[in-house]
């Protein structure tokens, strides 16, 4: 088993009622960048980023927003 870095943007933003669109706009953060990170579609994260979207969400805890996952080795 290895471990996975998954980001919970999606869940953040309907838990807040608002869409990826919003909280790009809210975070200053391009759409296209937070639509890839939403969709797994990036290797890296930009900490700056990750930064600005815990401001605009008025978020104190980085779990909130990331989380390491266990997954299989076969994926």
């Amino acid at each position: 088993m290895g471990k996975k870095v998954v980001l919970k943007l999606r869940q953040l933003s309907q838990k807040q009622k608002i869409s990826l669109r919003e909280l790009s706009l809210l975070s200053d953060v391009r759409h296209a960048a937070i639509s890839e990170l939403v969709n797994g579609k990036r290797q890296s994260i930009n900490f700056g980023h990750i930064e600005r979207i815990a401001e605009a969400l008025d978020i104190d805890d980085i779990r909130e927003i990331i989380d390491l996952i266990d997954v299989d080795d076969e994926e």
